[in-house]
């Protein structure tokens, strides 16, 4: 089983492009839940692009299943975290000039800065997850950094065709292998549709999967809930690709 969180930002984007109440990303959430996710995902940016702050606290207190909060490692995030609570935190890169994120955290870089987010999420028993590019050195220093879970950056995965997908789909398997093997969760996501997850969910050691975008865009054409069953479908399908090849 993998556990499917559904990203419900872009239910945001579109209120926020007229200034409206609606639609009502809680009220998506809670669509989503029925018809089948896990948990639900929302990226609180810095320039509130889409979630906003009361998005955050009411789907804290409505979600049945479990609040991801995707978010930057600055103070003023880990003070909104720290407040609300969410089940996990999802440290990601952040530029206000980007469509949507580019790229996976440079762990390095910013060690300080998460190191002072873990701090926190191990005080408040919120669970740490570092989205992260595939990349051997960044795994290793995230559980240095005491996650303990990785999000793999699926984007190059999704845009490469060809030889350059399949050499893509490699490097996911061996970091998702290494990140097993030092006691990590594995997750995966970023640009991931119902066409392009099955390979990604035949990944044996892939435990959670968190896809938006295609979702709400399925949606406007077919509705909610059966945008989220068919990606579910779709998931499954994949998953069924593990027991043929053990």
């Amino acid at each position: 089983m993998i556990r499917l969180h559904i990203n419900i930002d872009h239910v945001a984007t579109i209120r926020n492009a007229r200034g409206t109440v609606y639609p009502d990303p809680v009220t998506a959430a809670a669509l989503c839940e029925l018809a089948g996710a896990d948990g639900i995902t929302a990226h609180l940016r810095e320039d509130r692009r889409h979630i906003k702050d009361d998005d955050i606290v009411r789907l804290r207190s409505a979600l049945t299943t479990m609040l991801n909060l995707e978010m930057g490692a600055t103070d003023e995030m880990m003070a909104i975290a720290e407040r609300v609570g969410p089940d996990v935190v999802t440290l990601v890169p952040e530029r206000r000039a980007e469509l949507t994120t580019e790229g996976g955290l440079d762990v390095q870089l910013t060690r300080p800065a998460v190191e002072k987010v873990a701090r926190m999420c191990q005080t408040r028993k919120i669970k740490l997850s570092l989205f992260i590019a595939p990349d051997d050195a960044h795994v290793r220093l995230s559980r240095e950094l005491g996650a303990s879970q990785v999000e793999f950056h699926t984007g190059e995965y999704c845009h490469k065709q060809g030889a350059d997908r399949a050499a893509e789909l490699e490097r996911l398997k061996r970091a998702a292998t290494l990140a097993r093997e030092l006691g990590l969760e594995v997750a995966a996501g970023h640009g991931l549709t119902r066409f392009n997850v099955l390979d990604i969910a035949a990944i044996p050691e892939i435990e959670e999967l968190n896809i938006g975008h295609s979702v709400i865009a399925d949606a406007v054409l077919v509705g909610l809930d059966r945008a989220v069953r068919d990606l579910r479908a779709a998931i499954e399908r994949g998953l069924s690709r593990r027991s043929l090849r053990g």
